[in-house]
């Protein structure tokens, strides 16, 4: 069987990596390879089969492919072959509004995804409360899988601790440093607008750190449509781990979360660390860019601040701000990480064995099959 990945467009991240790393160790027979960003190349593993994205070699690896497991759109002209099958495990619980719901896109654009979501015949849904959401907004049909997200099986994995210790020391953060992960979501026309400027934060990082004192490290993460347009980022006190090929290493190393709208808020709550938000432009990405499907406000299992000054007095007192919001927390738990026990990859087992199972019976029927393209870049 032939298996094709893609993740954010071409990097070795998310629940692909998850299932690819627990598939490869399970079915070795089977070829795997991934579509490649070269701007990314360097993060995959050198004995990661890949071919550029957004090229004929990647069309060819989708056309040939038994199985695709994909976090996001693809947006290439393919065709699937007959019988193969797609699994989309997408990149995140819902708070903002995705897809059809959205309040604001560029003409033309969800028209064109939709090619993509045609194809789909498997969609993850991390949660109970995801699912008709996600159903809705894609006007998908298929089958949806209630799982939770492989990518996070780390977060509860035995080797946890290893891995915060791993990360942190390779990003330099000694014991006793409190690292505080910023990871705000995109803003659409940010993003569309012609010539759009490099990405900059809209937070005012010299006075939160001179608020949060010595001790303290802000890392940075940039939503993945945004990180090429970061631009003097770092600084004293400050690290750009936008690059950083998982994110689920960076909430293991991380000691608390500050986000506004992304779905970062859903996978950390997993570690029961605390989590702020800086909602400086709640009100028109609310009610004018995207829209929500719940109130932020009245489920956040943290405080949401509009100015520096209000996050840095929140950040200053871990400890009471782990009480003050114990009970949040729990419900927010309760409703959004149920499925998260460590266990996702393995209850998607399944649809590789499905897809297996039906190559091996077009390979008897079919005893000639095309060759399949695969490479490495650099």
């Amino acid at each position: 069987m032939k298996v094709v990945y893609d993740s954010f467009e071409g990097r070795y991240s998310d629940s692909p990596r998850a299932m690819y790393t627990w598939m490869r160790e399970r079915r070795p027979q089977d070829e795997h390879v991934w579509l490649c960003d070269p701007a990314h190349a360097a993060t995959f593993p050198r004995d990661v089969a890949t071919v550029p994205t957004r090229s004929a070699a990647a069309v060819a690896a989708l056309e040939s492919a038994d199985l695709v497991v994909g976090n996001t759109h693809i947006e290439l002209d393919w065709v699937k072959k007959p019988g193969a099958r797609y699994l989309q495990t997408w990149h995140g619980t819902p708070l903002k509004r995705i897809h059809r719901d959205s309040l604001w896109a560029p003409p033309g654009v969800v028209d064109r995804l939709d090619l993509d979501v045609a194809r789909w015949d498997y969609l993850v849904s991390p949660n109970a409360v995801s699912t008709p959401r996600l159903r809705r907004a894609f006007g998908f049909d298929g089958k949806v899988l209630e799982a939770g997200y492989p990518r996070n099986d780390v977060l509860s994995s035995p080797t946890a601790a290893l891995t915060r210790a791993r990360v942190r020391a390779q990003l330099g953060l000694p014991d006793g440093v409190t690292a505080v992960l910023y990871a705000p979501t995109w803003r659409d026309r940010e993003f569309y607008l012609p010539d759009a400027p490099p990405a900059v934060l809209q937070l005012d990082v010299d006075r939160l750190l001179e608020r949060l004192g010595p001790g303290h490290v802000l890392l940075t993460r940039l939503h993945p449509k945004m990180t090429d347009r970061a631009a003097g980022l770092e600084r004293p006190g400050v690290l750009d781990v936008s690059r950083h090929p998982e994110v689920h290493e960076l909430y293991l190393a991380a000691d608390v979360l500050v986000t506004d709208y992304s779905s970062v808020m859903f996978d950390f709550a997993v570690t029961g660390k605390p989590i702020l938000f800086y909602a400086y432009d709640l009100e028109a990405y609310r009610d004018d860019l995207r829209g929500f499907y719940f109130d932020l406000e009245e489920l956040a299992p943290g405080p949401v601040t509009r100015t520096t000054d209000e996050l840095a007095d929140a950040l200053v007192d871990l400890p009471g701000l782990r009480r003050r919001y114990a009970a949040d927390y729990a419900e927010f738990r309760r409703l959004f990480t149920h499925l998260e026990d460590g266990h996702a990859a393995e209850r998607l087992e399944r649809v590789f064995a499905k897809a297996a199972r039906r190559a091996s019976e077009r390979a008897v029927s079919e005893p000639t099959p095309a060759p399949a393209l695969s490479g490495r870049i650099g």
